[in-house]
């Protein structure tokens, strides 16, 4: 009987011929906390009577959510955080150094076939280099610390065949917004959710990570893909460290098989305060809006920046209306500079803010007042997601954020995009 790509790896990691169902106990490639979860790890790590992380090399931590430090208990978290990271000697990454999820595979981390836990829910984003990666809670954080090892249940595995290519000014976040309107929030729990086909083929790395990012949105443990030339080129771009890619075998069992043809998908708007609660950009043109986001784990890479600076170029946005643009790491925020990005979003009316999580988490940058209508490129708009739970949070791609923070409303992208 075949396997899926989660029961190899997880077959691999634990020396055991797993298949979904099984309770195994696999070794770890890298363990990742961010300043949100970090602490309470690092408390559970002391009450384990812990002294030593398995293996630094192995180990990061970011400070990415509120960063820089809004306030002084915060900023007593992350003295603590780096507190910990002098004396272990791991990986650490602190204010203005980016977004974890686009950090751990950007400074060569994660590699195909690695076996990844992170105490953030968007772990799952390194499925798209072909790693089965998932998140945990702080406590199960500090017993990988500790051990280098986690328990796991294998699971059954949700394969999405997508046929055809997406036409233009729809991408990769229309693609993943629209799989979730159709599945829904919960419609692949504790699955792992296989991305395939010629739409899968056709993409960017950099757009794939958008896709596996928003896998816990339809309730999947990760979100997996097959590695080709362009994943390996990615990878070995950015990582000196050896791999072997995995592939799922022809006979591998799945407990669900969806097949889509995307060939004329429109561009999709998730609408407060669910992620499933998914419609065409049609059905939701002319909404007024105040405040635009782009940026996140989701959707801050380079390609986004690009798409839409494209927009933006030589344009202003509605004066009614304000863009927050946060850059995921601060390569990519150089980047920007170079190619002058940055300053077509400063001409246009943007603030740019500090590389991180940025107004996603509600924290500061960007905190809506309320009743205002924020439309954002991040991964979701639940009711105080931002940190105004009376404010209305819809989800777009870069495209659509940029074109509706034109005219104030919410609006097609395609008559900008060739």
């Amino acid at each position: 009987m075949g396997k899926t790509i989660a029961e190899k790896i997880l077959s691999q990691k634990s020396g055991k011929d797993a298949k979904a169902g099984d309770i195994v106990i696999a070794d770890l490639d890298f363990v990742m906390g961010q300043d949100g979860t970090s602490p309470l790890a690092i408390k559970a790590f002391a009450e384990m009577r812990a002294t030593k992380v398995f293996d630094p090399a192995r180990v990061a931590m970011v400070i990415d959510h509120s960063s820089p430090s809004p306030l002084e208990g915060v900023s007593e978290l992350h003295r603590q955080m780096r507190v910990f990271a002098d004396k272990q000697g791991i990986n650490f990454y602190d204010i203005g150094d980016g977004v974890c999820h686009q950090l751990m595979p950007e400074q060569g981390h994660i590699i195909p076939g690695d076996l990844v836990i992170g105490a953030d829910s968007h772990t799952c984003t390194y499925g798209a280099i072909n790693a089965f990666s998932t998140g945990v809670g702080s406590t199960d954080l500090a017993a990988g610390l500790i051990a280098g090892k986690l328990w796991f249940k294998v699971p059954e595995a949700f394969k999405f065949v997508l046929n055809g290519i997406l036409p233009a000014g729809v991408f990769s976040k229309d693609l993943i917004l629209y799989l979730i309107g159709d599945v829904t929030a919960d419609g692949a729990t504790y699955m792992a959710a296989e991305y395939g086909g010629e739409a899968i083929d056709a993409l960017s790395v950099e757009q794939r990570f958008t896709i596996s990012n928003m896998a816990i949105e339809m309730g999947a443990k990760c979100g997996l893909m097959e590695a080709d030339e362009k994943t390996v080129n990615w990878v070995k771009a950015h990582s000196q460290k050896e791999f072997a890619t995995v592939k799922a075998d022809d006979d591998a069992i799945y407990a669900r098989v969806k097949e889509y043809d995307v060939s004329t998908l429109e561009p999709q708007v998730a609408k407060p305060h669910t992620v499933d609660n998914v419609s065409p950009v049609s059905q939701v043109a002319g909404t007024p809006i105040q405040q635009g986001v782009i940026g996140t784990c989701t959707n801050g890479r380079i390609e986004d920046l690009r798409i839409a600076a494209g927009i933006l170029k030589g344009r202003k946005i509605d004066r009614h209306t304000r863009l927050i643009v946060a850059p995921a790491s601060r390569q990519v925020m150089l980047q920007a500079m170079r190619e002058g990005l940055l300053e077509i979003f400063v001409e246009a009316g943007a603030a740019v803010v500090t590389p991180g999580c940025g107004p996603c988490v509600g924290t500061h940058n960007g905190v809506p007042s309320d009743g205002e209508n924020v439309i954002s490129t991040a991964n979701r708009n639940f009711k105080g997601r931002m940190g105004n739970n009376k404010a209305f949070i819809y989800l777009g791609s870069p495209a659509t954020v940029a074109a509706s923070v034109l005219f104030g409303k919410i609006t097609d992208p395609r008559e900008f995009v060739k």
